[in-house]
Order: structure tokens, then sequence, then C-alpha cells
């Protein structure tokens, strides 16, 4: 199984300075209506920078590293491990609105355990980035997939879109379920139903 790596930055390959970031914010809050030099604003772009800096830290993160760390003293352990709820924020792509939302990780060990904190921390990392729920959930289960080599792998992502809630339709308390399943989440019946029971509780 290959992971295939976006190419996140601009041709230029050159990441833009925080004083261009904050220049951008000026320009925005101008085209929004506002004066970004009165006094309640002055500070706003400074603070947006910052504030996108932390909303978008997962690209400064490599979830395949964050797994790496595994362990191999299981005692034959081959029963389902599963962590959920985890809750994160991200944004969506196509709007910059916050995706709130939790998940669900679940895999079969094939040998070899990975600390639950792990798991915790490859959510965060596809979360803090401009997604799509789909290719989060798939991105999630086919990096523990990949490193951990498990019988099989279940994610599921359940979020509230912003897009949806507050612009366009207005569908406030609507919320998106995806799922991801692979090995023998996929195959067998009986797995994909013990983790799917988990998620609901």
């Amino acid at each position: 199984m290959t992971i295939q790596t976006q190419n996140f930055l601009a041709p230029s390959n050159e990441m833009p300075s925080r004083e261009e970031a904050e220049a951008a914010f000026r320009t925005i809050i101008r085209w929004a209506g506002d004066n970004p030099d009165r006094p309640g604003l002055l500070e706003t772009p400074a603070r947006a920078a910052r504030a996108f800096r932390e909303y978008f830290a997962g690209y400064e993160q490599e979830p395949l590293a964050i797994l790496n760390k595994t362990f191999d003293e299981t005692a034959g352990y081959e029963e389902m491990v599963t962590l959920g709820p985890v809750s994160f924020e991200s944004h969506c792509e196509h709007h910059l609105a916050p995706i709130i939302g939790h998940a669900w990780v679940a895999y079969v060990p094939n040998g070899r355990v990975v600390g639950i904190s792990k798991l915790a921390r490859v959510v965060e990392a596809y979360a803090k980035r401009l997604q799509i729920q789909e290719r989060m959930t798939s991105e999630i289960a086919t990096a523990v997939q990949h490193v951990l080599k498990p019988q099989g792998v279940g994610v599921v992502i359940k979020a509230a879109h912003h897009c949806l809630s507050s612009r366009g339709i207005h569908k406030v308390g609507s919320k998106m379920t995806t799922s991801c399943m692979l090995g023998c989440f996929r195959d067998n019946p009986s797995t994909r139903q013990e983790f799917l029971a988990l998620t609901e509780q």
C-alpha cells in the first residue's frame, strides 16, 4: 500500500511571510466593508495569522512518523483496539468554514500495537489541514494500515460542517458520517458491526 502525498506549497515552493499573511487579512477586512485601522481591528490581522497557524498546524506534522513507534509485547492479543470519540476541529477546503466532530479509530493487531495517544495525534494531524471529510477518513485509515500492517482498520467520522449551517442552506444541527473499512473490517461483517456499534455509544 502506498501513501500519496500532496504538493501543498505554491509552485514557487516558498511559504508566504507572516507580514504577507497579515496584509492579506487587512485586505479581507476592507473587502468585508470595515476599516482595519480602527481601534478594535488594529490587532486583528496579527491575531488571525496566529490563529490560522494553529488551525493548520497539521501541515507541519508527518502522520506516518507519529505512528512509527510501535510495540510487540502484546501477549498474542488479536482482538479489536478502539479509540473514540476523538474530538477534532478542521476546516473545509471549499469555504474555509469549520468542521467540528468526532472520530473513532479501530484496528485488529497483527503482532504490533501503538500507543493510543498516537492514534489521537494522527487524527489531529490530518484534521489540522484544509479538508473534506471523506478524504480525511480515508487518510487516517490508510496511515494506520500502512504503518501497523494490522489485520484490518476501521475509521468513522461524524461532524458538523459550518459551510452547511452558517451559510448557504443554513441547516443547523445536521451532521455528516463517513467511514473507511480496510482488511477484516471490510471483509468480516461481524467485526465491522462490532465496531459500528461502539461508535453509537
